[in-house]
């Protein structure tokens, strides 16, 4: 409505006129106006016609604009009485318009920046065409692309202007010297520049989707893999840890035990993601075999690199690939993953790219010229059975891949790429390090999380419960079964006999052979058992039946030692003879493989890692020999500085050897150097046999006969002597400690007796009342 002294409001045919007129003063064409169905009607009719050349033009002059009075209640207008409106008043009101719309975006723009994402706060309705037109259809109008009707490039309208203010007016625009506007904010970035709200978080954080989408900072940031929420600002530390380091632990700790949806939520909550999309790529090429894009990956610019690491200067951060430790074989790791290449291709009998691979990818590494031609010779395996036999290696459908990733993680930073299971070998050292400062730990079973692990010193065998006559002579050897309900020993009296451990009875005396018998050894099922003996034979026994299923008449010396493959298909005996030291038997008595040793060796021990990778032997001559027990290959040889090596153990990892040493000392071995690691003095070993063996719960003793008729026990860990026990009187040959009940050992002397045994029932409990004892109860 029009009033007196109120300015009429321009029809939509002299707004469109008025606004032709002044583009075309101006020389400028407005593209897009959210005008109202009217005027776009009105606008494209002028336009038409002005093509045509029929628009006659008219002037509307404000001196003829007069003011009407109000008509009547229900009285329509009439055209002739219609106020026609001036340019002046037209151009205020366009002005207005185009003013109050920039004041609606710059307006949008910050609750933009405020509101959660993917949310649109509702705001007062404008009185603007444009704004009520944004609110119906949900975005504004693209300002910028007046650009494409103005090939010139002069178009230099409001719109523009105002985006332009807008632009610096954002928080997301500010440079970050900036601050003038600044709040701190713990908030995490999100893309489009807004942040989370706590109320928002916590939503996503209870998302059950299990889905992330955390993208993670590339430009300028460090080779990290955590975004942080922090936006600069210090976190505080977690009791003395770094915050990020925990939580990317717990992710992926999350992740190991299977809770994805819990991994997820912490990963929106902290702002903190497990790994960069570089390194999630890098580990699916790594998986999926796709070589080229791994080596890329990992060494970004630099992929094409051939070797001869010298002449790079900056190994640990090669451009755009991920960062290496500082430590780390640039050339190492390319020919791990050249090799997994080469093998995949030989499995499926890729010939020529195999050959190819091999002379132009991995050659000119120069890593190991040893590798390499045993790398040849895989290319006359018949089959892809043969290549993983002989290569030692599981094939592409295996578990070959994840280890070579596995092997590769370790000369990848950890800020990049955390360590595979982390958290569980964060957790395994620290029981690790609780079992190792148990003075007495003689509990199976892993210790528990919820508080600090410390036995009770009377729980500790130090007391002789059974005592057993059974033989005739001199006890030379005794060992365990694996079940530990039977106790194996052989003497010189050429017997062998079998005991049940819940009582002790005899379950069976093996007695064919002529001479004395020096060493057992319990099949991995125990249903077996072999016998060696200085009649130069050695016996395969049925141990329940107690009869013998194979005699070994192949040694022209004594059978010293035997020791089982851990499948047990077959077995390996170590003699004295020189001409086959160490041969290889199946179930039958067939022999399988013989090894032919450098030196004129009499094996004393022979031992097979448990997880049958190798085999290890000592001699007489103080030479210790280490064979890849599945390629039947001399791994090292090397002579020990000593009088004599009696016997041989491994540790349940397969990672190192206890050795007796006839100049008084034990020691446990480097398996791949043959380095001492730990050494254990006080017992008396000189002129005779004696073996020694780990014992207790985790293997975390090693105890051992000796000559001054004394048992002697050691902490591995720290090689401190925990107890000294007077045994047999003579010569202590061999000790054997329960592989299923930490609080049971067996020892056995020249005084024709076998000891067991357990904790002292009249020694008082640390918490309280007296000692008790499984084993005297039974």
């Amino acid at each position: 409505m029009s009033g007196p002294g109120v300015a009429a409001e321009p029809d939509d045919r002299q707004m469109v006129s008025l606004l032709e007129s002044r583009s075309s003063r101006d020389g400028r064409v407005l593209r897009r106006l959210d005008l109202s169905p009217s005027m776009q009607l009105t606008a494209a009719a002028r336009a038409t016609a002005t093509a045509t050349g029929e628009q006659k033009t008219s002037t509307v002059s404000p001196d003829h604009v007069k003011p009407s009075p109000p008509l009547p209640s229900g009285e329509p207008p009439s055209p002739s009485t219609t106020p026609t409106p001036n340019e002046s008043d037209i151009n205020n009101s366009v002005d207005a318009q185009l003013q109050s719309e920039t004041a609606s975006q710059q307006q949008a723009t910050r609750q933009n920046t405020r509101a959660p994402q993917g949310r649109r706060r509702r705001r007062s309705p404008s009185p603007s065409l444009e704004s009520t037109n944004r609110q119906r259809t949900g975005f504004a109008p693209e300002l910028g692309d007046n650009r494409e009707d103005d090939p010139t490039g002069s178009i230099t309208d409001l719109s523009q202007r105002s985006r332009k203010r807008r632009r610096l007016d954002s928080h997301t625009m500010r440079l970050s010297a900036d601050t003038s506007n600044s709040q701190p904010s713990n908030s995490r970035p999100l893309s489009n520049g807004s942040t989370l709200s706590p109320l928002h978080k916590t939503a996503l954080s209870n998302s059950t989707n299990g889905t992330t989408h955390i993208s993670p900072t590339t430009n300028g940031s460090t080779y990290t893999n955590g975004v942080s929420s922090s936006q600069g600002k210090a976190l505080p530390e977690y009791f003395g840890h770094d915050r990020e380091e925990v939580t990317r632990i717990l992710i992926q700790g999350l992740n190991d035990l299977g809770y994805g949806g819990a991994a997820a939520a912490l990963t929106h909550e902290s702002g903190f993601a497990l790994e960069s999309s570089a390194v999630a790529a890098f580990r699916r090429s790594v998986l999926h075999g796709e070589w080229t894009e791994a080596e890329s990956l990992l060494f970004g610019e630099d992929s094409d690199y051939k070797g001869k690491s010298g002449s790079h200067e900056d190994l640990t951060r090669p451009s755009n690939g991920l960062v290496l430790r500082e430590e780390a074989d640039r050339d190492e790791m390319l020919f791990q993953l050249r090799q997994q290449k080469f093998l995949e291709l030989l499995e499926i009998r890729d010939l020529g790219s195999a050959l190819m691979v091999l002379r132009q990818e991995l050659a000119p590494l120069q890593n190991d010229r040893g590798r390499l031609p045993a790398l040849s010779s895989l290319m006359m395996c018949q089959s892809s059975e043969d290549l993983r036999l002989r290569a030692d290696w599981d094939g592409s459908n295996g578990r070959s891949r994840q280890n070579l990733l596995s092997q590769l993680s370790i000369s990848i930073s950890p800020s990049v790429m955390v360590p595979e299971h982390r958290l569980a070998d964060l957790l395994q050292q620290v029981k690790r390090n609780q079992i190792s400062n148990c003075k007495y730990h003689s509990v199976a079973g892993s210790p528990s999380l919820y508080s600090d692990h410390m036995c009770d010193p009377s729980q500790f065998p130090s007391r002789t419960i059974h005592e057993l006559h059974t033989h005739t002579n001199q006890v030379w050897y005794l060992e365990f079964s694996h079940d530990g309900k039977r106790l194996a020993t052989s003497s010189l009296d050429k017997s062998v006999i079998i005991y049940d451990t819940l009582n002790f009875d005899v379950i069976h005396v093996l007695a064919e052979h002529e001479e004395g018998v020096c060493y057992v050894a319990w099949s991995p099922d125990d249903t077996k058992i072999i016998s060696c003996s200085l009649d130069y034979r050695a016996k395969l026994w049925d141990t329940q039946t107690g009869k013998c299923l194979v005699t070994i008449n192949h040694h022209l010396q004594p059978v010293s030692s035997a020791c089982w493959a851990p499948d047990g298909k077959t077995f390996v005996t170590g003699s004295m003879d020189n001409s086959s030291p160490v041969c290889l038997w199946d179930l039958k008595g067939d022999l399988r493989y013989q090894w032919k040793q450098k030196h004129n060796c009499r094996v004393q021990d022979v031992r097979i890692s448990p997880d049958a990778s190798l085999m290890v032997t000592v001699s007489e001559t103080n030479i210790i020999h280490l064979y890849n027990f599945a390629t039947k290959e001399e791994l090292k040889c090397e002579k020990i500085e000593t009088q004599d090596i009696t016997s041989v153990k491994f540790t349940q990892d397969s990672a190192y050897i206890l050795i007796n040493r006839s100049d008084n000392e034990i020691q446990i071995l480097d398996v791949r150097t043959f380095k001492p690691v730990r050494r254990f003095t006080g017992q008396r070993q000189g002129n005779y046999v004696v073996k020694s063996c780990f014992g207790g719960a985790d293997e975390n003793f090693v105890i051992s006969g000796s000559e001054d008729s004394h048992i002697y026990i050691w902490h591995k860990e720290n090689s401190s002597l925990l107890e000294k026990f007077e045994a047999h009187p003579g010569v202590i040959n061999c000790v054997s400690w329960n592989p299923t009940n930490p609080r049971m050992f067996a020892s056995c002397g020249d005084d024709q007796k076998v000891r067991i045994w357990g904790p002292d029932p009249n020694k008082v409990s640390q918490w309280g009342g007296p000692s008790s004892s499984v084993f005297l109860s039974r």
